[in-house]
């Protein structure tokens, strides 16, 4: 069983108040849209929960324990974020799908890369492609695979469709999705995008420095 928990946290940059007093418990299996305004703390939010962005007030906890206190590579094996580009690295595809292998101390397994590329919609022969000839679609399909390798206990995705075309898209949430109903990890996802919004059932809206949490049972 996971357990995340917001409490009471808040967020100051330069003496001015992003967001404040927010409070949510999520469970295995839950998965909340956040929404609100541009430049209202979405992103602050989920990097905050990533472990790259301190909060100024309040506490952030998995299972228990204040996120603060965790040692953050450990921490980060368990909460992935991805966002709108992908930042890929080194030569190749390879390079980045070895990465989750590598910072456990694993072997990387070849065969479970090329079957993650399938997923994506991309040949095995991928694998040693270089990232400067991938596409923008094909770079976040990239980057979306390394995040979905281990499945973490809490994914974060900030904004991940922007800017896809419609394919890439359904691509890219046909994986998440079969990964969620799989695993039933906890998902936080920051979106704009109206349709993602109409599909959502849960929905967290910050605005105006505050959050409020709207539950919709499925039809």
């Amino acid at each position: 069983m996971t357990k995340l928990v917001v409490d009471q946290a808040g967020y100051q940059v330069e003496g001015r108040q992003i967001w404040h007093d927010i409070s949510f418990e999520l469970h295995d299996g839950d998965w909340v849209t956040v929404v609100g305004p541009s430049g209202g703390g979405k992103s602050t939010l989920l990097k905050a929960i990533a472990g790259l962005q301190d909060i100024t007030e309040g506490h952030i906890f998995l299972n228990d324990e204040d996120v603060m206190r965790l040692p953050i590579g450990d921490y980060r094996q368990q909460v992935s974020y991805a966002t709108q580009s992908a930042q890929l690295f080194g030569e190749t595809v390879r390079d980045n799908l070895d990465l989750p292998y590598l910072v456990r101390q694993q072997t990387p397994n070849e065969q479970q890369q090329i079957a993650g590329l399938e997923q994506m919609d991309l040949p095995a022969d991928y694998l040693d492609k270089a990232v400067t000839e991938l596409s923008g679609g094909e770079r976040q399909r990239v980057g979306v695979l390394r995040n979905l390798l281990f499945p973490p206990k809490v994914l974060l995705l900030d904004e991940i469709s922007t800017g896809l075309d419609a394919e890439t898209k359904q691509v890219i949430w046909r994986a998440i999705h079969a990964l969620h109903a799989r695993e039933r990890l906890i998902v936080l996802s920051v979106t704009h995008d109206e349709g993602e919004i109409a599909d959502a059932q849960d929905i967290l809206t910050i605005q105006n420095g505050e959050g409020a949490r709207r539950h919709e049972q499925s039809n």
